[in-house]
Order: C-alpha cells, then structure tokens, then sequence
C-alpha cells in the first residue's frame, strides 16, 4: 500500500508529459501532412521505363567506334 503512494504520483507526471509532447508535436505541424511520405515511398518521382535504363548503360559503357 505504501508503495502506491510513489506510484501513483509518478503515473500521474509520465501521464502529464505524454500529454505536453503530444500537444507540442499537434502545434508544431507534426501531423498536418500524413500523406505525403506514404506516396514518397510508394510512388517514384522520375519514373524511367526499362529500355531507357538499358539504352542509358549502353551507352555509358560502350567505347567509341573507330573511323575507317
């Protein structure tokens, strides 16, 4: 029973500072943009199609012909 006298007071100020950091992270704008890193992840900015990749290390990795 004594130690509820610690507990209880203790619960209480973790409960209070949970609290201030979620109103401190709803103020600061932590949550306003919930989509944007979903799409980030899933969907590419610069999509290229696989021909393009392949022509691009082609030519990246070929070596110049020779004049006849």
């Amino acid at each position: 029973m004594e130690s509820l006298y610690l507990l209880v007071p203790v619960a209480i100020i973790f409960v209070v500072i949970a609290v201030r950091i979620f109103f401190w992270a709803i103020n600061s704008g932590q949550y306003d943009d919930l989509n944007t890193e979903g799409h980030r992840i899933l969907f590419d900015d610069n999509p290229r199609k696989p021909a393009e990749k392949a022509d691009q290390a082609d030519v990246a990795t070929s070596e110049p012909a020779e004049k006849k």
